[in-house]
């Protein structure tokens, strides 16, 4: 066993050295090797576990480390856009102040020599920071601010450098208007960098913004003198307006992206097409695509998303919930498991419901440090911005003309998507569901619902993904032994000699968007779907007292219909469950819910038109279809009292629809 240096403390990982509490006992970490973690107690006692098993136990910690810590979404979206810009650059001082870079410990680097840990102290770097911000012109800075702040930092994070004043309530009138301010930002970039812009050119260009962006005469704009301030509070203290634009130069800036060696060091947000349809929430068939997590150097799947193809482009909030918090420290993960895994009898599944489970623990699952996107396929949002800032990962828009590695992984996401609509048309022929194909080679009709193809997809790359060996994944003097997902994550945990830290279960609902909505007698309503729990009861019908429209804040997975999270007057995230979410993925409700599928599809037919028997190209893909063994199913009369269309073609009435051939399937 090979020992290995003990990783910077920055919160995301542990290292050979590191104390850590595991089953109610502090262990030290005194090795790495294939995945796994050798601990050592106190009294002698030692042990060996899996590293993903050891990061998503209950109670684990890593002693003396602060754990990462999530800013409420509510709460940083109630503090104004200036409050938020100062407290980010507030973060940059503090970190330098403690490590001696900005960017915090690992961002690469050497610190200024007023800031070096090695040769000043704590005090003697506060005062060089106190020093230096009243040279670049911040007002009532001294050391003891200084220290309050990075104190501040240290209890609360990154709400505790936002100014207090502007938590208070004020009036609404007092506020300028959310657009203005966009606007005058806009003009701030726009104009940086130009010797001789003065602040009257600035408000000009914001009011022609305002006037191009929303129409003339549509906004109100403030009066001169609350844009003078505005543009004055605006503006970067650093580079007010016609100061000149600060170049980053230096060997940092040439040259390529490096690439990921490190499990978790760079994961890329892809988005692939999949050839197969689903049943949406209409009851018409409507195209998927698969949005995924790919880390860099191991190519796990960190996260994956089903959503339909015409959906808004998906928020990177809910991918980094589903890639950093593991899926048994999920609230109510193993109930909805077990539920889901009735809805396809076992010969029909991949791996029975013990060994999915053990599977689903070790599955990888980390808080990334590099996290590079497509900007064109996801949606950043400011508190988004802010989590990021508090956890450490670092954004990086891919480019648009040369996208190096990230163009690799989303060649290796469509591959993903080949692979899985080749498992779904396999699982579909095993069941007996064969439908004639249009002229394109697509099924005439969807099968799968989308719950259930969600839960196809997490088990199949469990069970097969993760455990294919990939061309990819080879070592450059072993070029004939490739290596699964997970066997390289293993490796490379033991190379790297530091385990990724995931988020607790706690934060998983943090990281899902907001919604307002109100507690009625009922429960919640949210996207035509009831919510209900005893946890509620003393709440219905009752208003929020700390939000203007009395609605409570609730937390909901956009692509996940099963519960939503609602945060109660103690502060803490509650599930709350849905009401019928026995009925979305049990077997006898599949069959009825592709006939009502069918009875939709024909009523949005015009009267006196059937649909053709046929799988020609003019049939819509929700057309009802008989499958093979199924008698016909009589559709409603025609208005004009002609006689019904039966889907088999042959003109007459078919029987009624037999449930004990039906039962016989499951």
């Amino acid at each position: 066993m090979s020992r290995h240096e003990v990783t910077a403390v920055d919160g995301r990982s542990v290292g050979v050295g590191a104390q850590v509490r595991f089953e109610d006992r502090t262990w030290q970490v005194t090795a790495l090797v294939d995945g796994r973690v050798y601990l050592a107690a106190g009294d002698g006692a030692t042990g060996c576990v899996l590293a993903a098993r050891l990061v998503a136990a209950d109670g684990f910690e890593v002693v003396g480390r602060a754990a990462p810590q999530v800013p409420a979404a509510a709460v940083w979206a109630d503090v104004p856009l200036p409050a938020r810009e100062r407290a980010m650059a507030w973060l940059r001082h503090i970190r330098e102040v403690e490590t001696g870079l900005p960017g915090g410990p690992g961002s690469g680097g050497v610190p200024r020599p007023e800031y070096d840990p090695q040769v000043f102290t704590l005090a003697e770097r506060e005062h060089a920071k106190a020093k230096e911000l009243a040279g670049r012109g911040w007002t009532k800075v001294s050391r003891p601010t200084v220290q309050r702040m990075r104190l501040a930092y240290q209890r609360q994070g990154l709400l505790g450098l936002v100014d207090k004043r502007s938590l208070r309530a004020s009036s609404p009138t007092g506020r300028t208007d959310e657009r203005v301010v966009a606007a005058v930002l806009e003009a701030l970039r726009v104009r940086r960098g130009r010797s001789k812009t003065t602040t009257v050119q600035v408000i000009e260009l914001a009011e022609q913004i305002v006037a191009q962006t929303h129409g003339k005469g549509r906004v109100t704009l403030p009066a001169r003198s609350s844009l003078y301030r505005l543009v004055k509070a605006l503006a970067d203290p650093a580079e007010p307006p016609g100061s000149p634009a600060r170049t980053a130069t230096g060997p940092d800036g040439a040259g390529g992206t490096a690439p990921a060696l490190r499990p978790a060091e760079r994961v890329h947000v892809a988005t692939a097409r999949l050839g197969i349809e689903a049943v949406g929430e209409d009851g018409r068939a409507v195209a998927v695509s698969v949005t995924c997590a790919l880390d860099g150097a191991t190519g796990c799947v960190l996260a994956a998303v089903l959503h339909p193809q015409q959906a808004a482009p998906v928020e990177l909030s809910v991918l980094l919930a589903e890639m950093a918090v593991p899926r048994t420290a999920r609230p109510g993960w193993r109930e909805m498991l077990r539920a889901a895994h009735e809805a396809l009898p076992l010969p029909q599944r991949l791996m029975p419901l013990d060994a999915r489970i053990e599977a689903a623990v070790a599955r990888p699952a980390a808080l990334p440090q590099t996290l590079v996107f497509d900007p064109a396929a996801a949606a950043v949002t400011p508190w988004f911005l802010a989590v990021c800032e508090s956890l450490g990962v670092s954004l990086e828009a891919a480019p648009v003309r040369r996208r190096g590695l990230h163009r690799v992984a989303g060649e290796t996401v469509q591959t993903l998507g080949g692979l899985f609509t080749r498992h779904c048309a396999d699982l579909a022929g095993a069941r007996g569901v064969v439908h004639p194909s249009d002229s394109a080679g697509r099924q005439a009709e969807a099968f799968f619902s989308l719950p259930h193809l969600r839960d196809v997809l997490d088990e199949w790359i469990t069970a097969r993904w993760h455990t294919r060996p990939q061309q990819a994944l080879r070592h450059p003097l072993l070029p004939k032994a490739a290596l699964g997902p997970q066997e390289m994550w293993r490796v490379l945990l033991g190379v790297a000699g530091s385990v990724p830290v995931p988020l607790s279960g706690q934060d998983f609902a943090e990281l899902l968007p907001v919604q307002r909505q109100a507690v009625t007698e009922s429960g919640i309503r949210l996207g035509g779907r009831r919510y209900d729990h005893e946890c509620l009861d003393e709440h219905r019908g009752r208003a929020r007292p700390t939000t203007d429209d009395g609605r409570w804040e609730v937390h909901h997975h956009p692509y996940d219909m099963r519960q939503i999270y609602i945060r109660l007057p103690d502060g803490l995230l509650h599930e709350i469950p849905w009401t019928e979410h026995a009925h979305a993925l049990r077997p006898f409700d599949d069959a009825v819910r592709r006939r009502t599928g069918q009875i939709l599809a024909a009523r949005s037919d015009p009267p006196g038109h059937p649909p053709p028997a046929g799988g020609g190209p003019e049939r819509e893909a929700g057309a009802p279809v008989p499958e093979p063994g199924e008698q016909g199913l009589v559709a409603d009369p025609q208005p004009s009292g002609g006689t019904p269309w039966v889907p088999d073609g042959t003109g007459q009435a078919g029987t009624l629809w037999d449930a004990w051939a039906e039962a016989e399937q499951w």
